[in-house]
This record gives C-alpha cells, sequence and structure tokens, in this order.
C-alpha cells in the first residue's frame, strides 16, 4: 500500500539536500500549494532541505507570496530550470541577484523533456528557440552568471542537414504532483482538476530516474472506488499521498472551484458581459478579423484573451481555442485561472498539446507584444531588471501557421478615447515599446522571415507586418497623424508603401458585425 503521509513528513523522508525535484503547477492550477509551505517550513526550521535544484514548467504562483515564492528563501534552491518566472517574484530576485544558477526553458521542451528523461533518451531534439534566446549562440538559456559557471543545459546539432537543437535531459530524484482523489493504492484521479498538464510524464520520469513520486490530493479513497477510467495517475508510481487542506487545495488563483472548468458540467456563456471600448477592445478587434473559419487558436495571457471576449460578443463560431496547458475548445480562463478553460471539450497532457503546438497544428496564435524591433523580434520575456521567463510563448509562435502580436503602442500612462469612428491619444505612453534592439529576443523575426512564417503586430493605432524586406506598416487608426503619433514615437523606420486606414467599425460601441 501507498504511504500516506503529512506533507512534512514527506520532505523529511524524500526530499534530500542536493535533489533534483520536479514540482508540477500552472500559475493558479495544479498547483501542490500544501508541499511548497511543507518544504518552505521545513527549511525555516531545520536548514533542510537545502541547495535543490527544482523543475517546472509554467509560472507557478500570484505574483506575491504562494506558489514558488514559498521557495523564495536564500539556500532552499541551489539550480532552478524553469519555463516562467513572472508569478514568483521571491524567486525572481534571487535570480538577479545571482543567489541561483537559474536558466529559462522553453515550456513547451521542459513539459517533453518529463518523457525523454522518463524513456532514457538523451534530450529534447527540437527546432523551437533556434535563434532566440535559449540558442546557444544568444544565450542559451542562461539567466545569469552562476547559471553561465554552473554550464550548459542545451547544444546545437545537426541532423540531417538541418539545425536543430538538444535540451539535455538529466535525472529527476522526487516530483511533487497533485490529484483529486488517491486510493489506498496510491491510484490517483483528477477529475476536479481543470488541467492535467504533465503529471504522468512527470511520474514517469521519476520513477525511471529511480526517484520518488509525492501525490497531493483533496481526498483519499478507498482502493476500487476509483473508476479506472479517471484514473490518470497509476499508483505503480506513486510513492506517497498527502491529503491537503481545503485551503491549500483550491481550483485556482481566483477560483476555489468550479465543475464547468474540469468538464463535468457546461454552463451557459450568454452571460458573459461585452468589453468596454478602450485600447484593449480597440486591439482585439483588430486581432480578431484575422481569424479564418474552422481556425485552431492559441491565445496568449494578458491582451490577447480579448480576442475571446469578442469572438463572444460577435457571435464567431466555427474557431476552436485552446491553451498549452491542454484544454481544447470552450471559453478560456484568465489572469490567475490561466490556462484553464470553461466548457471545454477535451483537456489533454501538456506534452500532447505541445507535439500539436510544434507540429504546426495551430492555425493562428495571438501573443503579446510587449517590445519589438526593427527586424521583427519580439520580447516579452526579460525588461531590465526584472526576468519573466519566456512560458510557452517560444513553441507557440515559432511554429503556429499564423502569429498575431496584440499590444498597446506605447505604455506606461497611455490613455486613449474614440470619437465617431476616429482614435484619439488622450495622454501618451512614457515608454516606448519599437526599438532598434529589444533586450531579449523571444521570438525571431529573421528566423520567421527565413521560414516564411506570416507575423502580424497589432497596436491600437497602428498594423504592422513583416515581409522579406523587413517590418512594413500596413494600417494606422482613422484620427492618428502619422508622423507624430507613429513614426515619431518608433526607434526605427518602418517599410512605407500602400498605407491603409484601419476599419473604422473598430472604433464605435456597437458591434463590428464580424464573421468567418
Amino acid at each position: 500500500m501507498v504511504k500516506i503521509m503529512t506533507a512534512r513528513e514527506a520532505v523529511r523522508t524524500y526530499l534530500k539536500n542536493g535533489s533534483t525535484v520536479g514540482i508540477e503547477g500552472f500559475i493558479g492550477l495544479m498547483r501542490a500549494e500544501e508541499m511548497l509551505i511543507a518544504i518552505r517550513d521545513e527549511f525555516l526550521e531545520t536548514g533542510n532541505p537545502n541547495n535543490l535544484t527544482i523543475v517546472h514548467c509554467a509560472g507557478q504562483g500570484n505574483g506575491k507570496d504562494n506558489g514558488m515564492n514559498h521557495l523564495g528563501y536564500e539556500g532552499i534552491i541551489g539550480k532552478i530550470y524553469a519555463g516562467h518566472f513572472n508569478m514568483a517574484p521571491a524567486v525572481q530576485k534571487l535570480i538577479l541577484d545571482n543567489k541561483i544558477a537559474a536558466y529559462n526553458v522553453p515550456q513547451g521542451v521542459i513539459a517533453q523533456l518529463y518523457r525523454e528523461i522518463a524513456g532514457h533518451r538523451p534530450g529534447v531534439i527540437t527546432n523551437v528557440g533556434l535563434n532566440t534566446f535559449a540558442d546557444p549562440r544568444v544565450e542559451g538559456c542562461k539567466l545569469n552568471q552562476k547559471a553561465k559557471d554552473a554550464g550548459d543545459v542545451v547544444e546545437l546539432i545537426n541532423i540531417m542537414g538541418e539545425e536543430k537543437l538538444l535540451y539535455k535531459a538529466f535525472p529527476i530524484d522526487v516530483c511533487i504532483l497533485r490529484a483529486t482523489y488517491a486510493d489506498t493504492q496510491g491510484n490517483c484521479s483528477m477529475q476536479k482538476e481543470p488541467v492535467t498538464i504533465e503529471n504522468l510524464a512527470m511520474a514517469q520520469a521519476a520513477k525511471n530516474s529511480g526517484g520518488k513520486v509525492i501525490v497531493q490530493v483533496e481526498e483519499i479513497v478507498e482502493y476500487g472506488s476509483l473508476d479506472a477510467r479517471f484514473v490518470n495517475l497509476p499508483g505503480i508510481y506513486v510513492d506517497a499521498v498527502v491529503k491537503a487542506k481545503a485551503d491549500n487545495h483550491l481550483m485556482g488563483n481566483e477560483t476555489v472551484y468550479n465543475p464547468a472548468m474540469s468538464g463535468e458540467v457546461r454552463v451557459p456563456v450568454s452571460y458573459l458581459e461585452p468589453m468596454k471600448l478602450n485600447e484593449r477592445k480597440i486591439i482585439a478587434r483588430r486581432s480578431a478579423m484575422e481569424l479564418v473559419p474552422n481556425a485552431i487558436t492559441n491565445l496568449g495571457i494578458g491582451m490577447p484573451e480579448g480576442v475571446a471576449a469578442v469572438a463572444a460578443e460577435e457571435g464567431l463560431e466555427g474557431m476552436v481555442l485552446t491553451t498549452e496547458a491542454g484544454t481544447i475548445g470552450g471559453i478560456p480562463c484568465g489572469a490567475g485561472d490561466f490556462g484553464g478553460a470553461v466548457n471545454p471539450d477535451c483537456i489533454l497532457d501538456q506534452p500532447y498539446q505541445f507535439d500539436f503546438y510544434d507540429g504546426g497544428g495551430l492555425d493562428v496564435a495571438f501573443l503579446g507584444l510587449a517590445q519589438m524591433d526593427k527586424v521583427g523580434n519580439i520580447n516579452v520575456s526579460k525588461f531590465g531588471p526584472k526576468v519573466a521567463g519566456c512560458g510557452g510563448f517560444v513553441n507557440i509562435t515559432q511554429n503556429s501557421k499564423k502569429v498575431v502580436y496584440c499590444g498597446t503602442f506605447t505604455t506606461g500612462g497611455l490613455r486613449i478615447g474614440v470619437d465617431n469612428g476616429k482614435l484619439i491619444i488622450k495622454q501618451e505612453g512614457k515608454v516606448k515599446k519599437f526599438l532598434n534592439h529589444v533586450e531579449q529576443i523571444t521570438f525571431s523575426g529573421e528566423y520567421a522571415a527565413k521560414v516564411g512564417q506570416p507575423v502580424l503586430y497589432v497596436t491600437e493605432r497602428a498594423v504592422f507586418a513583416l515581409t522579406p524586406e523587413g517590418v512594413e506598416l500596413k494600417e494606422i487608426a482613422p484620427g492618428i497623424d502619422l508622423e507624430k503619433d507613429v513614426l515619431a514615437l518608433m526607434e526605427f523606420k518602418p517599410i512605407i508603401k500602400d498605407v491603409k486606414l484601419m476599419d473604422e467599425r473598430i472604433f464605435k460601441d456597437e458591434k463590428m458585425g464580424l464573421s468567418l
């Protein structure tokens, strides 16, 4: 029978100093909060476990005090290998202070890497990351001097005449997972969870590395009482089960429990309020015009989330929204519940979702635009002293059939208004976003141009496209002065040939009348 333990007992039993620990979670979803608290408390009381190598795919936390922030005490972490850090400022500070060796690895690569570790293969071989910060010819995923001193995690190789990146496999000593129920033999179901992410792959990676698997659950039930069709994680992989306090087993950062997110019920969505007509809605409307019939779509966090709201308001059907966390269909959740969806048609494990994405399965992806430069590169991962991380951005943008970047033209105090179909800049943002060089290359415009990928950059006042000749200005908003409101606020001059006005319906309160 599987061992049933408290969280502190599991930490003392299985986490040794210097262990490599895989930790499950996606922002607020599927996070083993009780286990993270137990690691923190055990360390603060005893000094152990310490010098851990932490591996996790997505950002984990609320941007303040939960999730990975519990491990943000100097000494707990020696090295971190993760896709995203923006939700864990306590860990970000350790990275910036060069207290831990930190590697930012594309989220999909880490999800897939667990399977390679499980199968005793050398690592993930992929085009994902070529010509971006992940490429060893650029930064090699290294975020600070400690990482540079610690060594390489990715190398450039050539297979069948093509450049590829090899992200190297390594053993996992312990993995910390989450499920809804576990029976007394350790069989686990995730039927009340909004995603399953990489639970199965992580468990297999740890077991085949000779490691241990700890699962935090809502409830422990008798062996044989779980429907075998709901068992996502078999007991043969599980060493210990920890029953969590209710407050440490919430569905997400913003949701205690919503059965429409776990696929148990479907709810009507007619109650959704239309977005207010502001810069977010203007950008979302223009971006939504890039949807095509039956498009398989990915929406990034933040500004791109508005595309779903516009589509719902306009009554657009015939497209399928997906999230990298594994949901297919439904309406993607935002903010602290990002990664899940209301009324999903299907919930896949995250590695399979990234297999589909990496192979070009997405028809169009809508992602954020934080910084852009003269060759079409995008940065969303590092800004001065802030290390955000790339998340699934590199996988998604590098392989989607079409990419639409969504963001305001400037930031830091921007205020706009509309009047009779025209855009008015009431107060300009203090920070320019269209630069000669981005601070870090999260998306390579040169690579996209080389492979012929269609790329559009949508702001509230201007629309640009990536062409073989460079970045071209395609549209400006009605009411905007090209020289004063656009060109004067860019560090580079785009190609200007035939600039059209953006559709004035975008700037009016009533529905646009969009159709696919």
